[in-house]
């Protein structure tokens, strides 16, 4: 995995105590409410509305704050903005990579702020097709060592049709190609709710168990090689660089494919 993912499990670790819940609500509440506008309001037939849930459940999002972003992505309550789905590519300090999803409600505001934040920090907004190529798009999905060992999970997962699976601490993180993410999603969901007693998944909205089945549900950009970044300074500047911009309201995502040593990435992220 890239230096950018070892930077966002240690951010997530010290989320849990963070003062930016609110923020974040607000995105995965967007996420949802697009899901619901472009694939209809029910999970069970709509694959990337569940994605959304799954990630907002993953996250401690409240559950009536989920269903109210269902129905105003559905049209069912006043309030959802007309959103729009862009994707930014740009390269950061010392020539790595990035790709930046959002979600706008003023392409030209969102657009103009973005490139304002990769110029600030040394970095240049691309152009289409500049950087994208040099990453694979996978399904990204997370099981808690908690519920299955790592032998269950690899039988499982490549069986169904995954391409890899890394062991991230304290989950094991399974990597699947486009056209067999649902496949992998349901097989290792079976998995799970087998070995923690829960029988067969659900409908949306009946009593479940509170934990989510999944760590991590969703679509990413991994880089294909790496950018090995070494200097202290230069990781602090792509450190700052991609916390600006996921502190962005419009941002949902950003993906680069620096690469940076555990050691040296904790020592400056302790310093952050």
């Amino acid at each position: 995995m890239a230096g950018h993912s070892k930077w966002a499990n240690i951010k997530h670790r010290k989320g849990a105590a963070d003062a930016r819940r609110s923020k974040l609500f607000s995105k995965l509440a967007k996420y949802i409410m697009v899901a619901a506008r472009q694939g209809g309001a029910n999970p069970a037939e709509n694959l990337r509305l569940r994605y959304a849930i799954d990630r907002a459940r993953a996250e401690s999002m409240p559950k009536d704050s989920i269903e109210r972003a269902v129905k105003k992505g559905a049209g069912e309550l006043q309030g959802g903005a007309e959103l729009v789905e862009l994707t930014y590519e740009g390269i950061g300090p010392g020539g790595v990579s990035l790709i930046v999803e959002v979600l706008t409600d003023n392409r030209n505001r969102t657009g103009g702020e973005i490139r304002n934040i990769l110029e600030r920090r040394g970095g240049s907004l691309g152009k289409s097709n500049s950087v994208l190529w040099k990453f694979d798009h996978l399904g990204l999905i997370g099981v808690s060592k908690d519920d299955a060992t790592e032998e269950e999970v690899f039988e499982t997962a490549i069986e169904a049709g995954a391409d890899n699976i890394e062991d991230e601490g304290d989950h094991f993180l399974v990597q699947v190609p486009l056209e067999s993410v649902e496949d992998v999603r349901q097989a290792l969901s079976d998995l799970i709710r087998r070995k923690r007693g829960l029988g067969e998944e659900r409908k949306w909205g009946e009593a479940e168990d509170d934990r989510p089945i999944f760590q991590q549900n969703e679509l990413a950009y991994l880089p294909k090689v790496s950018v090995a970044v070494v200097e202290p300074d230069r990781v602090r500047q792509l450190l700052d660089l991609v916390n600006e911009l996921e502190e962005h309201e419009d941002v949902q995502h950003v993906y680069s494919d620096f690469d940076i040593a555990e050691d040296l990435l904790a020592r400056v992220a302790a310093e952050q």
